[in-house]
């Protein structure tokens, strides 16, 4: 992780706290979901561990590591390392105090709060993410979504699976706009209980692989661009455990 993370020499005058430290202090936080200041004491001081954490997402650190993973891992799986289809879906998390400003009401679940809308590899790795209030649409976002993701994935991607909150006319646009076809994947009879549905079970295993990390069960953050590099954060931790496995393995 190092050659990512490290934006100035490892010995420059101006580093009291040793890189390594930072970053577990950072992980820390993040799968614990404790206060900034209620970090232990064996780790770095939190305004420290806080300002390395801003320089990491101004300089799009998490992002980079997250789309060299994902390439490592597909080939490693026999895959392509460019994907040509995609899982699109939204996870609706509670607002908190911090991030009640930037809120708003999802109807259909009942929460106030905010919106992560993503796009993964049929393979459950992470590709685009985007923060909105809650109350904005599924169906809004797929052109910012599939925009991101032709854009990292140099125009491969051909198909996007969704569920039934991404139909309609001007979503299948958008998509089409970027070289994207939508397919909604629907149920097949009347929902009784939990029901795996083809392709679309990818997305919803990955937010809860996200959901595992207690800093993003709920919207603790004041930026929702600070939400959204605690999700590229969490992804980079999950997939590196991931390629390590892979390797032990081979």
């Amino acid at each position: 992780m190092a050659p990512y993370l490290a934006l100035c020499r490892e010995d420059a005058c101006q580093r009291e706290y040793p890189l390594r430290t930072v970053f577990n202090a950072l992980r820390y936080m993040a799968k614990t979901g404790c206060h900034w200041r209620m970090l232990p004491n064996d780790l770095p001081p939190w305004p420290v561990v806080y300002q390395q954490m801003r320089r990491w997402i101004d300089a799009r650190c998490f992002e980079t590591i997250v789309e060299d993973l994902r390439i490592l891992l597909r080939e490693y799986a026999g895959r392509k390392g460019q994907p040509t289809a995609v899982v699109l879906d939204s996870r609706t998390l509670q607002s908190t105090p911090e991030s009640g400003a930037r809120a708003g009401y999802d109807g259909a679940k009942r929460r106030k709060g905010a919106k992560v809308h993503a796009a993964v590899d049929t393979l459950g790795h992470l590709l685009a993410l985007h923060v909105t209030a809650a109350d904005e649409q599924d169906r809004a976002q797929v052109a910012t979504l599939a925009e991101a993701v032709q854009e990292i994935t140099g125009e491969h991607v051909e198909l996007a699976y969704v569920d039934q909150g991404y139909t309609g006319e001007n979503a299948a646009t958008a998509a089409e706009q970027h070289g994207m076809q939508l397919e909604v994947v629907k149920h097949t009879e009347a929902k009784r209980g939990f029901v795996l549905l083809p392709r679309r079970w990818v997305v919803e295993r990955s937010f809860a692989w996200a959901a595992r990390f207690r800093r993003l069960a709920r919207d603790y953050e004041r930026l929702a661009s600070t939400l959204a590099a605690l999700y590229y954060l969490a992804f980079a931790i999950l997939m590196l455990a991931n390629l390590v496995k892979t390797f032990a393995q081979s």
